[in-house]
């Protein structure tokens, strides 16, 4: 075992310098760190951030039978656990029973004014009756003594005699053209009123309806879960809102789904059916696959007044966990946008930009030659390099074009004469 020593030594400066291969290191150049380029496996994810909802959930909506705008009076607590016909949400019924009351008044009124109009148009009627009988009794007079013997009477005697008899019979036909008139005009307002009455009792059924449905009950059991506006708030006690509005939701938890929010800046490749996995916020241990299910067309700000933008995109969970998972629960997301099984990738710090390309410096000899390239995907400060390198390239991680590091704080410091690709 005597020569285990020297053999052993031998091993380990073996081991360490095949280590340093793929480590940088600093090249012949005054402080340039050069890197080894290698193929080795290539992942591309990106984090995201938001919260778990159902696929399918019963929606929650004011009651139509309202008709008019409500304001709420009691709320059961967001994310209650209730059963079918709980009452969840409560509205303030002073508005109703003002509507009622004067839905009433309004009958009342139209009641009213029926019997007024029948009895006014009765009395016009009598009064009328009583004007055509005596139009009739002159009618008769003046036909039974009308004067037209010649030898008897003067012919103006006879004229004044005919034109009375006119006038009796225009008196007679008038009398009977206003009776029939008034009963006609007696009908029409009747009939007026008869639909002001039938609105008013409109009124009334449609108010006690909406006193009816001053509740809003569970159809079913679930947990309550009320809706959020854009700024991210649920609805509150003391909120106008208004018939069929939805309010809030009953889901189904046995198929829940992930809305997550991407950065603007790293959803290229985001697509449907790339693979994710979640992570819940209350239990960051336990990892869930998922899928890409949707991604919005537009990157629009995720709160108001922000200029970030971001892409929401749907997870599709592999599974379900229903003691873990509640709707509306946070959650964080890695969504894989390439994984390559062999790639030649570099530190970012290795790219420049030359003349408008993408170069990287490689080491020949004592020296560096710039080599341009054409990038694939990044990923965690490094990039991949599609063409340009071959494995066992060294390339710089520095500006190899300085000749001398400048000195902290000098004019030069800062200022390499290529500017790293962004």
């Amino acid at each position: 075992m005597r020569g285990s020593g020297p053999v052993a030594i031998a091993l380990g400066l073996v081991v360490a310098l095949a280590a340093t291969a793929f480590l940088p290191r600093a090249g012949r150049g005054p402080g340039v760190p050069v890197a080894t380029v290698a193929r080795a496996p290539f992942v591309q994810e990106v984090a995201a951030e938001g919260n778990l909802r159902a696929v399918r959930a019963t929606p929650l909506a004011v009651p139509a039978a309202a008709g008019d705008a409500l304001r709420i009076a009691w709320l059961a607590a967001d994310g209650t656990q209730v059963h079918a016909g709980d009452v969840v949400a409560r509205f303030d019924p002073t508005t109703m029973e003002k509507n009622l009351r004067e839905a009433g008044d309004d009958v009342e009124t139209a009641r009213v004014k029926a019997m007024k109009a029948r009895a006014e148009g009765a009395a016009e009627m009598r009064k009328l009756q009583g004007d055509g009988e005596i139009a009739n009794l002159e009618l008769q007079g003046a036909e039974r003594f009308q004067k037209k013997d010649e030898t008897i009477f003067s012919r103006a005697e006879r004229i004044e005699s005919e034109i009375d008899g006119e006038l009796a019979h225009a008196h007679a036909d008038h009398a009977a053209a206003a009776q029939r008139t008034r009963s006609e005009l007696s009908r029409a307002e009747l009939e007026l009123i008869e639909i002001q009455r039938r609105q008013a009792e409109a009124k009334v059924a449609r108010a006690r309806a909406g006193l009816e449905a001053l509740t809003l009950t569970a159809p079913h059991d679930g947990i309550l879960t009320f809706r959020r506006d854009w700024r991210r708030e649920i609805v509150r006690v003391g909120d106008t809102v208004w018939p069929g509005e939805p309010i809030g939701d009953l889901p189904d938890l046995s198929r829940l789904e992930a809305e997550v929010f991407v950065l603007e800046a790293d959803a290229g490749g985001l697509a449907a059916g790339k693979p994710a996995t979640v992570t819940l916020e209350s239990a960051p241990d336990v990892v869930y696959p998922a899928t890409v299910a949707r991604v919005d067309t537009l990157a629009k700000p995720r709160f108001r007044g922000s200029p970030v933008q971001y892409f929401a995109v749907v997870l599709a969970l592999a599974r379900t966990d229903p003691a873990r998972m509640k709707p509306g629960a946070r959650v964080a997301a890695r969504l894989t946008l390439d994984r390559l099984p062999s790639a030649l990738a570099v530190p970012r710090e290795a790219v420049f930009e030359r003349d408008g390309r993408s170069v990287v410096y490689r080491r020949r000899g004592a020296s560096f030659e710039p080599v341009p390239v054409v990038l694939g995907p990044t990923a965690r400060g490094r990039v991949v390099i599609r063409s340009g390198l071959a494995p066992g390239d060294e390339v710089a991680l520095g500006d190899p074009t300085r000749t001398a590091a400048p000195a902290a704080g000098s004019p030069d410091a800062g200022s390499p004469a290529a500017r790293p690709a962004p």
